[in-house]
């Protein structure tokens, strides 16, 4: 996708930024040798809006790929594991999913910096905003339908028979986030927000019993890690499986509906907060819930308030996770200070849902 395209949507290319410049000579030869396919000479542009793992589109005269790479610098335990990305989508495009093809896995710092793997391209539109202005009303159902039905097939897939029953804990799921991203929160504290505290506090106790679950979750779920296909309204590719671990699917589906509930203002992304859905084509959130549970057979409420305190905290800590990069000097985006704003927002917007679910 080029520069050019609506605010809306996402996924275009700058030129690389000078602290993420590799030797381009070097990697052809890597990916000449080892990629089926692959031809120079190439050309190497990167992605807009990464904030982890630096993506670059690589263009050659047959083909274009794409290489996601761990950023250089003094990184957080257990972050930006391209390793996990690429071994979760080996086993889910051979198992069907619409993923990106995976293609090498270098984990030799040698060649360009720093562990990186290399996929196929596959062409797609991204939305930031999930009222996906520009279509009509048929198309947006169409293509919540397909993100819906994608989530479910994602969900139901045996993960011990595609070899990833090491890929994650099993149980606990929603306490276990809690207690990581309570850690990566102050790892990477650069201030003192008196919210992000109080939802540290209350949030361990506050887990709704919805019974035990585990599945593979890709931990991102969200329109602007959604492809949809350049001319048909479907999801052609689930992408950024960096979050990706075994869970409860309530997590997978809580935050993707989170697009229903999020707060004006809280973050870069739109919200349908407000919005007219059935003018947009846009299901409810009930409706939307109910479609899934009747895929997956889950029988739950991912509307309770909980749900949303704990998404808007675990963003809130991803955000400050990029705020420590900053302080550190090892931001991987020019819009880094834009986005540390955006922190307290969303912690304050976290603590009025706790509120609603009980808090005090």
């Amino acid at each position: 996708m080029s520069g050019s395209q609506p605010a809306a949507m996402i996924g275009g290319t700058v030129d690389v930024a000078r602290n993420g410049a590799f030797d381009e000579t070097v990697l052809s030869k890597y990916l000449e040798a080892r990629v089926s396919g692959f031809r120079g000479p190439m050309k190497v542009q990167q992605f807009e809006g990464g904030q982890s793992n630096p993506t670059f589109l690589l263009a050659t005269p047959d083909a274009s790929f794409v290489l996601r790479r761990k950023p250089p610098g003094v990184l957080l335990k257990s972050a930006h594991a391209v390793d996990r990305e690429y071994r979760i989508t080996r086993a889910l495009f051979e198992s069907g999913l619409p993923v990106p093809e995976p293609l090498v896995l270098c984990e030799d710092d040698e060649v360009i910096g720093t562990m990186f793997y290399v996929m196929r391209h596959v062409p797609g539109r991204s939305f930031w905003d999930p009222r996906m202005p520009g279509l009509t009303p048929s198309e947006r159902a169409a293509i919540y339908d397909s993100a819906n039905e994608t989530l479910a097939r994602l969900h139901l897939v045996d993960y011990e028979a595609i070899g990833l029953g090491d890929y994650g804990r099993v149980g606990n799921y929603f306490s276990r986030q809690i207690s990581r991203w309570s850690r990566q929160y102050d790892a990477s504290r650069t201030q003192d927000i008196p919210e992000m505290d109080k939802l540290i506090a209350w949030l361990p106790d506050a887990v709704p019993d919805n019974g035990e679950r585990t599945t593979i979750i890709h931990g991102d779920y969200s329109f602007h890690n959604l492809l949809v296909h350049p001319t048909e309204p479907r999801i052609s590719a689930v992408i950024d499986w960096e979050l990706s671990t075994l869970g409860d699917p309530l997590g997978d589906l809580t935050y993707h509906m989170m697009e229903w509930f999020r707060p004006e203002g809280v973050d870069v992304r739109g919200t349908l907060n407000g919005a007219d859905l059935a003018a947009l084509g846009i299901p409810t959130a009930a409706e939307y819930s109910a479609r899934y549970c009747e895929r997956t057979g889950i029988d739950c409420d991912p509307n309770h308030p909980f749900y949303r305190a704990f998404n808007l905290f675990r963003i809130a800590a991803i955000l400050q996770g990029i705020a420590g990069r900053a302080r550190d000097g090892v931001q991987t985006s020019a819009n880094a200070g834009e986005i540390i704003t955006r922190i307290q927002p969303l912690a304050k917007a976290a603590w009025f849902a706790a509120r609603e679910a009980g808090a005090s």
